[in-house]
């Protein structure tokens, strides 16, 4: 199998029956089918569709080195600039698509996949048949075009782990209960796995933590199946509250559902465990195979066509509203644009600045896409705040697909219409507005975004230690102070 259509994806995660609970009761049937997970469904499968249209083939698609079948380019590992630009293409042809809705659009797994392959070899040190493993599961998902999801954050009662052992309370934390000749069987739960039940398989691995222990029950990293014996998805509530693309054109294509999953006794074999008690290696995974600076890649790629759509959004309004001539609302616009044009010049910086690693992988330079990474979580709730400053009372008064054909319609046609625009068309564009800054579905987007890689002191802090330009500026001044002291010492 080479890359699947958008049938075949459909098809697939049809066919798994993941044990998934919403609202309170199993999801029985088809997920395609239900209202929960159709639209953001409907919207991946024209994604891998486009991988199969002729035109677009070079871009979205290399040759397999083990098949010799056409793959997907965000599987590739760059080991050029050009490369990483190709990558680039096809995730901005992606993006253009979802419009940065779709956080966990494949390529984002995809690249995470390449990025730990890439640095598979440090696990030889200690454990090369767990080496092998991940090298071959890279190559698997490639050559299958797995959809994949990942778990990582656990709920917050698992910090206490040691502490409800000593009161007698069962430990929640996620961990290893037994290596057997079959696998490991782990027991525990993980938070957000966004689009867990509309994928494959699972990546899970906890974040890494501070400790040298080679035999701890809290280190690991598999990838399974999401319909794997033991394993159960309880959904959040749905944002999806109808399928009209009129009334919700966001969350009637976009909403991601976000999981808790459950891991009861669950058998992770062998073959599909790459670290297994390892603290140090947990650790040295996410830095060597430089992790955050690839998928950060990726990421910047979602967030500049999030970023166009938004002020796309503005612009409609400035332009239904005939609202040009106020300077208050062009200052609000051209904050957008700042954005837009930084995050541009951003990813355009980490490529000409991109350099080979230790293993031979073209690495976008980290500063750039890290200084991307901490400003796009603070400009992007300001940005859906600018589009209620422009909508007002457009976002509150917005009638139902329903309303304009029923009696009520002309009185709606009358009084909502503009001057040049007609009524249907601006509540069409004001409930586009609503759910993109007032609505559950927004309020989940700019949580997302705050806090998609972390809280603002994580990231900060993770920005700030590997910005290696400070050190430079620091001998700048510490020259030109000595210069002075120079000077005064020759006088």
């Amino acid at each position: 199998m080479s890359m699947k259509t958008g049938q075949q994806y459909i098809d697939g995660i049809n066919q798994a029956k993941p044990c998934v609970w919403l609202d309170g009761k199993p999801v029985k049937g088809k997920i395609s089918k239900h209202t929960a997970f159709r639209g953001v469904m409907k919207t991946q499968a024209a994604l891998y569709d486009l991988q199969h249209q002729e035109k677009l083939k070079p871009v979205m698609s290399y040759e397999s080195p083990d098949t010799g079948q056409p793959v997907g380019m965000s599987f590739l590992r760059p080991k050029t600039r050009e490369d990483l630009i190709t990558r680039r293409t096809m995730m901005e042809i992606w993006a253009n698509v979802h419009h940065g809705f779709l956080g966990r659009a494949p390529d984002y797994m995809n690249t995470a996949m390449m990025s730990f392959y890439s640095a598979a070899d440090v696990l030889n040190e200690h454990h090369p048949q767990f080496a092998e493993n991940l090298k071959q599961y890279y190559a698997y998902c490639r050559d299958h075009d797995i959809t994949l999801s990942h778990v990582f954050i656990q709920p917050q009662i698992s910090r206490y782990g040691d502490t409800l052992t000593f009161l007698g309370e069962e430990a929640v934390t996620t961990r290893i209960l037994e290596k057997t000749s079959e696998g490991i069987i782990v027991s525990g739960a993980f938070l957000l796995a966004t689009q867990g039940v509309t994928a494959d398989e699972l990546l899970v691995y906890p974040s890494p933590a501070p400790g040298t222990n080679e035999n701890s029950p809290y280190a690991f990293m598999f990838a399974v199946p999401n319909n794997l014996k033991g394993i159960s998805f309880i959904c959040r509530q749905s944002l999806v509250l109808g399928d009209s693309s009129f009334n919700f054109p966001l969350s009637s294509r976009y909403e991601e559902m976000d999981t808790l999953v459950v891991f009861d006794h669950v058998l992770v074999p062998w073959d599909r465990v790459f670290i297994c008690g390892d603290q140090i290696m947990v650790f040295r995974m996410f830095k060597d195979s430089h992790f955050h600076t690839h998928v950060n890649h990726q990421i910047i790629c979602k967030n500049i066509a999030k970023t166009e759509f938004v002020l796309g959004t503005i612009q409609y309004l400035i332009e239904v509203l005939e609202i040009e001539g106020h300077l208050h609302v062009l200052e609000k616009a051209a904050e957008v644009m700042l954005t837009l044009e930084s995050l541009k010049s951003f990813l355009i910086a980490s490529e000409v600045n991109a350099s080979l690693d230790q293993w031979g992988t073209m690495v976008p330079d980290p500063a750039p896409l890290t200084a991307a990474s901490n400003l796009f979580p603070k400009v992007f709730p300001r940005m859906l705040e600018i589009v209620q400053l422009l909508g007002v009372s457009g976002i509150i008064m917005i009638p139902s697909e329903n309303d304009y054909s029923s009696p009520v319609s002309a009185d709606l046609s009358k009084y909502l219409r503009g001057l040049g625009s007609a009524a249907k068309e601006n509540t069409a564009l004001f409930r586009l507005a609503w759910e993109l800054s007032a609505s559950s579905f927004g309020g989940r987007e700019a949580l997302y975004e705050r806090f998609f890689f972390g809280n603002t002191f994580t990231v900060t802090n993770r920005f700030y230690q590997s910005y290696g330009y400070k050190e430079i500026c620091l001998q700048k001044v510490k020259n030109f102070l000595n210069q002075r002291k120079k000077n005064t010492d020759e006088t």
